[in-house]
């Protein structure tokens, strides 16, 4: 099967290296390649995996796709001053589309987050049909207690302001007040809503994994590309 094939101006111009006129020039200077063989025209349909600047292959042309360890304090939203997105290279902030978060941790929560610029992996992964599971482990101001707990298992839990049940929970008790949480849905700050709606509160939350994601060994703050193989997922 032949290569999927893009327009030269187009694709420099969707991975955010300059404007058409830029690439015009660096035409004329000899820069961009598609192989070994020097390019003329911005309008040349080529398979962008070959094409080349300066000798160079372009970046991640076909999308990139990152786990990344959130720390505390930062959040997901472009142009804040907090942002997760500044821990990334800033050419990826103008890629069309810029990358953006699988879902959303809030400022106070750490822990596993993927990143892409393809919104259809994106959508696949956030889908409420696919129910991905999602693991916090989480501290508590005050102990859990068994009637909370058995809440939790449920699957009748309701929080305020809504009308359907909260999924059941797997719930791990590895310390009075220190649980670790699996939920297969992803309602807005459902962990804390939830225990808040059993009368505790969340002060410490972190999130361990996400499907098949988690950070492991990688320090808060970082991130790593996918392999193909975790590309490909789900």
């Amino acid at each position: 099967m032949a290569a999927p094939q893009e327009r030269l101006d187009r694709l420099f111009s969707r991975l955010g290296y300059g404007s058409r006129s830029e690439l015009r020039e660096w035409l004329r200077a000899g820069r961009v390649s598609v192989g070994s063989r020097p390019v003329g025209s911005p309008s040349l349909r080529v398979d962008p995996k070959l094409v080349q600047i300066d000798g160079q292959p372009l970046d991640h042309p076909e999308g990139l796709y990152l786990l990344y360890h959130k720390p505390r304090g930062k959040v997901c939203a472009h142009g804040e001053p907090r942002s997760v997105y500044g821990d990334f290279p800033t050419a990826w902030s103008v890629r069309r589309p810029a990358i953006n978060t699988v879902g959303r941790l809030d400022a106070d929560t750490s822990g596993v987050l993927l990143v892409t610029d393809d919104g259809g992996w994106l959508h696949r992964w956030t889908h409420p049909r696919r129910a991905v599971p999602r693991t916090y482990r989480v501290g508590l101001a005050e102990p859990i207690t068994d009637g909370a707990l058995a809440q939790l298992r449920s699957g009748k839990l309701l929080l305020a302001g809504e009308t359907s049940p909260c999924l059941p929970a797997d719930v791990e008790v590895l310390a009075p007040r220190h649980l670790r949480l699996t939920l297969r849905e992803g309602r807005y700050h459902e962990v804390r809503r939830m225990l808040a709606a059993l009368g505790n509160r969340v002060d410490t939350l972190h999130r361990e994994a996400f499907g098949p994601f988690r950070v492991d060994d990688l320090p808060s703050g970082s991130w790593r590309l996918l392999d193909p193989h975790e590309a490909s997922l789900p």
